[in-house]
């Protein structure tokens, strides 16, 4: 049962560091949607293309655009933290319970 613990070990490992890695993403989005960037930036748009699946949804789901401020990547972050305090630790403790 150890490779299968190694396994499921390995997975949260990838996807807590996954989940890191998308929240620096989405910050680094909201920082620069404050300057105004050149829509044309091939950085500019790497980042509109991997964030905007997640912050659409939630965007047109709060209707953030009738107060003029976008919560929807705050609202994506603390979504974030969730999963990784849920489903992270979960994968870590059924890694554990499988050794």
């Amino acid at each position: 049962m150890f490779i299968a613990a190694n396994f499921v070990s390995a997975l949260a490992t990838i996807l807590n560091y996954v989940l890191e890695i998308y929240t620096w993403v989405i910050i680094i989005r909201a920082l620069i949607s404050w300057v105004n960037p050149d829509p044309y930036n091939p950085i500019v748009q790497f980042l509109y293309k991997i964030t905007e699946p997640v912050l659409y949804p939630l965007r047109k789901l709060m209707r953030t655009y009738s107060t003029g401020i976008d919560l929807s990547p705050l609202v994506a972050i603390l979504i974030i933290m969730f999963l990784r305090q849920f489903l992270v630790s979960s994968l870590f403790e059924l890694a554990r319970q499988l050794r």
